[in-house]
This record gives C-alpha cells, sequence and structure tokens, in this order.
C-alpha cells in the first residue's frame, strides 16, 4: 500500500506524468468537462469532497509554479477566495508572481488543455483552480 497524503490511483498517477507546464484543474461539482480530457471524479455527495481537501492533497505531490482562478469567485464567495487564494499565494513560486485571475469563461478555455479535471463534491460557484505544473529543481 502506498503511503504518504495521496492514495487515489488515478489521481496519483496524473500528478507522476505531468510535465513542465502542464495544467490539471481542480473542479467544483458544475464545472464542464471538456471532451478528451480525463475525468478523475472524486464527488460523491454535495460538498464532499470540498475543494480544499483535495487542492491540500494535490498540493502534497504536485510541484506548482502558476496558478489561475475565476475572476468571479471573489463575488460569488469572498471568504472562499480568500482561503484559496492565501493557500496558493504560499507557496514559494506562486508567490513571486502571484495568483492569476481570469473570467469563468476564459477558466474554462484553459480546462480544455488540462491533463485532467478533478471533480470534488464542492458546491461553492467559481471554485476552480488551473495549476500549471513546474519542475522540482
Amino acid at each position: 500500500m502506498k503511503r504518504g497524503t495521496l492514495l487515489h490511483p488515478e489521481l496519483s498517477r496524473v500528478i507522476a506524468r505531468l510535465g513542465h507546464g502542464d495544467a490539471l484543474v481542480i473542479a467544483d461539482a458544475g464545472l464542464p468537462i471538456p471532451a478528451g480530457v480525463e475525468r478523475i471524479d472524486l464527488a460523491f455527495a454535495p460538498g464532499k469532497p470540498a475543494f480544499m481537501d483535495v487542492l491540500e492533497a494535490v498540493l502534497a505531490e504536485m510541484e506548482v509554479e502558476r496558478a489561475v482562478l475565476a475572476q468571479e469567485v471573489k463575488s460569488a464567495s469572498a471568504v472562499f477566495h480568500e482561503r484559496v487564494q492565501g493557500r496558493l499565494a504560499s507557496l514559494p513560486r506562486i508567490r513571486a508572481r502571484g495568483v492569476e485571475l481570469v473570467s469563468h469563461d476564459e477558466l474554462k478555455r484553459l480546462s480544455q488543455g488540462a491533463r485532467a479535471i478533478v471533480r470534488t463534491g464542492e458546491f461553492t460557484p467559481y471554485a476552480n483552480a488551473v495549476l500549471f505544473s513546474g519542475v522540482v529543481f
């Protein structure tokens, strides 16, 4: 049995295969998943698993150099936005450049090029993040 934070086999596989600049999306329960993009569906009930729980598990395994959120999340849920923004900004490479905010339509466009979209049970509107893989050296 694998020891560590991330036990889900498909999610672990996707993160292990990411190259520099590849995108992984952590999504709320409602984000449309484009045809051709791998879906890792973790949702099993409203709010479960929560976006932040999945984000923490992913960040334990993934080197992130760039992060994008939908600007609409600021007005839809300021508390959620502050939690996500703060957590992402705590990463050294993100702290240097900041978290990018784009329109929800632009975020959906970016998700079309993702290696995978991880669907959570999160019911907070616009609770989606595009994480771009960095290198560990």
